[in-house]
């Protein structure tokens, strides 16, 4: 189960991953906690956008079932509203009745009926940063811990009629965009003698001040990169088809960066990481013959 905010998050956080365990055959859900209604339209060729907050939560909806379809996995929604980002000195009120604002418990609650659904036995979720610091990413880390944690007690969120509690075995924190992986093609396209889309990021302060957070594990997503690519352009509002994510060739990032990165942020199967070097596996020690550092599936 993979939680993200927004649709369009999960495109670009962890969709290798979630492809490539789709062809060995694991069922992969992605849960949207919002409906990315106040999403700006990014995409500068896209075109006037929706004039409504509810009409932009139907395309939304169209452009998740596309990169859901595109990657091969399950789907569903929480059902709140986007906090949108808000920006100014000082920042705006967050709008009435939008996720951040739901009392963390109440918010958490159709997760934990989700996991107990679904059974999960692997979640991934964003750091406690959020990743970076909208609200809404924020609030989403905050609900996957309360649902890794309340999901297998029976004395938790207990409604009449609901499915029986399930436990999760282990809890990821994505690493979409580390700064490792940004400076190392960064140095890559410099070195070939191309463009780097990450120059400007790279030299600036924000850029120096972002702490790295651990990396535990990495999974090798090169043969999955076009699934990714497709379900990203599914997200036409957000995504400029000829713009930031596909700036680097193909070929470059998978000689430089061919995988994608997570952090072991909970275990209830003991320590799975070797002694040297990385995780392989979102599921090791959870099915047979899967142990520390070894990537092949049981």
């Amino acid at each position: 189960m993979a939680v993200h905010a927004h649709p369009d998050d999960e495109s670009s956080k962890g969709a290798g991953t979630m492809a490539r365990y789709v062809t060995e055959g694991v069922e992969v859900l992605v849960v949207t906690c919002t409906g990315g209604e106040r999403g700006d339209i990014l995409n500068p060729s896209f075109g006037p956008g929706p004039d409504t907050i509810e009409e932009m939560a139907a395309l939304r909806r169209e452009e998740m079932a596309a990169a859901a379809a595109a990657l091969g996995v399950r789907q569903e929604w929480l059902g709140f509203v986007d906090s949108g980002l808000p920006e100014g000195d000082p920042l705006p009120p967050l709008p009435e009745g939008c996720f951040a604002l739901v009392p963390l418990e109440d918010a958490a609650a159709p997760l934990v009926e989700s996991v107990r659904r679904f059974r999960p036995h692997v979640i991934t979720a964003y750091d406690p940063s959020g990743g970076y610091p909208h609200p809404d990413h924020i609030r989403s880390h905050e609900v996957a811990v309360v649902a890794f944690d309340a999901a297998g007690d029976p004395d938790r969120y207990v409604v009449d009629g609901g499915a029986a509690p399930w436990t999760p075995a282990k809890l990821y924190y994505n690493h979409g965009f580390s700064m490792g992986r940004i400076r190392a093609v960064h140095e890559a396209m410099q070195g070939a003698g191309l463009e780097s889309p990450f120059g400007e990021w790279v030299e600036s302060r924000a850029a120096r001040e972002i702490p790295e957070r651990e990396v535990t594990t990495r999974i090798e997503v090169s043969d999955f990169l076009d699934r990714r690519d497709d379900a990203l352009r599914a997200h036409a509002t957000q995504i400029d088809p000829d713009g930031f994510f596909f700036a680097v060739p193909r070929d470059l990032e998978i000689d430089v960066w061919p995988w994608e990165e997570y952090e072991l942020a909970r275990s209830r199967v003991g320590s799975t990481l070797p002694a040297e070097g990385f995780e392989t596996d979102l599921f090791a020690g959870v099915r047979p013959g899967v142990g520390p550092g070894t990537a092949d599936a049981a």
